[in-house]
């Protein structure tokens, strides 16, 4: 081959290759992305389900129920405010990892169920009354988000 085939050779190298290699790289990277934000959600919601659990093993605090538990004692209440405090911390990281003012279809539907969850808690009555208490210290736009929701609740559970 001549040095005048290898220039051109190397032209079309860079004029073509370079291009596609770029593109290649910039596909693999927002795989990568999606595969992240996957990830976090997938452990967002592990952490949810081990939230469940916990409830599930304190039937006598009445925890997926919309009114207030009435009567309960000094030992219940403070399982309930510990509970609750789970919770808002929960829900909080799911705000602070997966909400964003401009969302891809993919992120919102993700963000939408952890919105359905804020949105079932808030219409009970005592996790909404504990609100003020559980949302010292916590990320000021997350709290102006769940108050928001916590004032659009209604006690009343949606019919199934």
């Amino acid at each position: 081959m001549t040095i005048e085939t290898w220039e051109l050779l190397s032209y079309v190298v860079t004029t073509v290759g370079f291009p596609i290699a770029i593109l290649v790289f910039l596909y693999e990277q927002k795989k990568e992305r999606d595969n992240e934000e996957e990830e976090v959600y997938q452990l967002l919601s592990d952490n949810y389900q081990d939230f469940l659990k916990v409830a599930l093993d304190h039937p006598d605090l009445r925890l997926f129920s919309t009114g207030q538990t009435p009567n309960l004692s000094t030992e219940q209440r403070e399982q309930m405010v510990i509970i609750f405090d789970m919770l808002i911390s929960l829900f909080e990281r799911a705000y602070l990892l997966l909400y964003e003012p401009k969302m891809s279809s993919r992120q919102a539907r993700r963000w939408f169920s952890w919105e359905d969850y804020m949105r079932e808690w808030c219409r009970r009555e005592d996790f909404r009354a504990s609100l003020p208490a559980l949302l010292q210290g916590e990320d000021p736009e997350f709290v102006e988000y769940i108050r928001a929701l916590a004032s659009r609740a209604t006690v009343a559970r949606p019919a199934a």
